[in-house]
């Protein structure tokens, strides 16, 4: 009785996302009658789509307008013909994509994982220690998720090419962040699943998490180099898709850098200046 009261918690807070997000997007008859896993679905939906577009655009009004030639050379931006594509494949997808967040929140309702309601429950200390250790084991497998979708040969011919036919800079934008083959998407992100039955997790701390993705894959397609150590930025994601055989990682170097598959815009841009002398 009192597990059931606790996962009544998680239910609550799925139901009151639902509300916020259905009820001041859609008529109230267009979802209220809808069971609760398609309602959260939608919710994830609507919620994905207009997170892809707001990034997306403001981060290429931001590149290619205000910042014209200042980032990017003006004989590297893709075209809009380029762009389109990207958000279509990426609209294709958009709908399964969307359904790992679903089933997460499912199985967290169902009390199927180590998920945990409030922070107050464990301690900001604890929050955080925890939350060190689900980062780790997304980046771990996240960086073998990708890494095989390169090695094993059908998962790259019929997933995970799809999203490499963009392979140079004047192909690459922010919209490219989650053009993928639907199930590549999944399974790149599934680690973050994963985490939650090894490690206790804060619910909205990685529904966030989930989300975030989102603004992290159309940060690392518009190939600006930060050189902010140990990030995983553009500059080393740029190289990924020019040499299909390095930097493999998410959000950081390490993985790369442990496995000896992280190669350095940096010393990239200096054997290029190499070669031109």
């Amino acid at each position: 009785m009192e597990g059931d009261k606790y996962l009544q918690q998680f239910l609550d807070e799925t139901s009151m996302f639902n509300s916020i997000v259905l009820g001041h997007l859609l008529p109230s008859s267009w979802w209220v009658t809808l069971p609760h896993f398609l309602q959260t679905w939608l919710r994830n939906y609507i919620a994905g789509t207009l997170l892809y577009f707001i990034s997306g655009f403001l981060w290429c009004f931001y590149i290619y307008y205000l910042k014209r030639n200042v980032y990017v050379p003006k004989d590297a931006i893709p075209s809009n013909r380029a762009m389109l594509l990207q958000i279509y494949v990426a609209m294709k997808a958009m709908p399964w994509y969307t359904l790992l967040p679903t089933v997460s929140e499912y199985m967290i309702e169902n009390g199927w994982t180590k998920c945990f309601s409030s922070i107050s429950e464990i301690g900001w200390f604890a929050y955080i220690m925890y939350l060190a250790i689900y980062l780790v084991i997304a980046e771990f497998g996240i960086y073998w998720m990708h890494r095989e979708l390169h090695d094993i040969k059908p998962l790259y011919k019929y997933l995970h090419a799809t999203h490499h036919i963009y392979n140079k800079q004047n192909t690459l934008s922010p919209f490219a962040g989650l053009a993928f083959h639907p199930l590549d998407g999944i399974l790149q992100a599934v680690p973050h699943v994963i985490a939650l039955f090894l490690v206790p997790t804060h619910f909205r701390s990685h529904i966030a998490l989930l989300f975030i993705e989102g603004i992290w894959t159309a940060n690392i397609h518009d190939c600006i180099h930060a050189d902010l150590w140990p990030i995983m930025g553009a500059g080393y994601h740029t190289i990924h898709h020019t040499t299909y055989k390095h930097n493999y990682g998410h959000y950081t170097i390490w993985m790369d850098w442990m496995l000896g598959t992280l190669r350095d815009p940096e010393d990239d841009s200096c054997q290029k200046a190499q070669k031109v002398h």
